[in-house]
């Protein structure tokens, strides 16, 4: 329930709460859960077709989608690991939507600030995404890296074949980030992207890039005290905080400039 007392989802509550009942255990689920809640969120009033959360569901959609594709077409050293870490990540995400859903108090902060936009104010499309991207990867990767290795019984080594595969998602982002986030601009603001020529597509390739690599040195120091209870509390606590901050940044009037 929200804090007004109305169902955190609205009209489509029902729909999203059993489709989070289910826990996809491979790629494909995972894509097929996202589509569905794709098609749900679009329909959440009062914004409907802006929904915040669907402004990044869009873009984990389609990256997820990519992968997939590069699964299939034998694109990674590993697959195993790239397997298992993506549903190992896409857990995480729905975890937060099932609290959510919940009205959980347990709901990391570097999501619910994105979620509390459901029913405005309006959040542009771009720093919505954003913010969301922001929660996924600065907060969540590192412990869906960690909760992998474990699984796999290996450890995040620099320079190995799953760091490889890792860094090979870096390509699937600089592939597909310019047509999407084109995809967000108004008509004004693609003139303004026209000037700028490919300088945009190359910053924001490079600040996901340096995102991912931070979200991969976490991992490690979170790796190094998981089996300390106190320990790896404070680096959740430390990494929701600072996911937190700069998602509210993002959905800030400053965000707006990042269109």
């Amino acid at each position: 329930m929200s804090a007004c007392g109305e169902p955190a989802w609205g009209p489509v509550h029902r729909d999203i709460v059993d489709l989070l009942a289910d826990h996809p255990t491979d790629v494909p689920a995972v894509v097929d859960h996202l589509t569905k809640l794709q098609d749900m969120l679009v329909r959440l009033p009062p914004l409907l077709d802006s929904c915040p959360l669907a402004d990044f569901n869009k873009l984990y959609l389609t990256i997820t989608t990519s992968v997939l594709d590069g699964l299939y077409a034998d694109r990674f050293v590993d697959p195993v690991f790239l397997s298992r870490l993506d549903v190992e990540f896409a857990a995480r995400y729905f975890d937060a939507l099932r609290m959510w859903s919940d009205a959980s108090p347990g709901t990391p902060r570097a999501w619910a600030c994105l979620f509390e936009r459901m029913r405005g104010p309006d959040a542009r499309p771009l720093p919505s995404a954003a913010a969301g991207v922001n929660a996924h990867i600065n907060f969540d990767l590192p412990f869906a890296l960690v909760t992998t290795f474990d699984h796999l019984e290996s450890e995040p080594v620099n320079g190995s074949d799953q760091h490889r595969d890792y860094l090979e998602i870096n390509k699937i982002f600089a592939d597909k980030i310019p047509g999407l986030r084109r995809g967000y601009l108004e008509q004004w603001q693609l003139l303004i992207d026209m000037v700028n020529g490919e300088i945009d597509d190359w910053y924001q390739g490079e600040l996901i890039q340096y995102t991912r690599d931070v979200a991969w040195r976490n991992a490690q120091r979170i790796w190094r005290c998981r089996h300390d209870p106190h320990q790896h509390e404070r680096e959740r606590r430390r990494l929701d905080d600072t996911a937190a901050a700069l998602g509210r940044l993002l959905l800030s009037p400053l965000g707006a400039f990042l269109q």
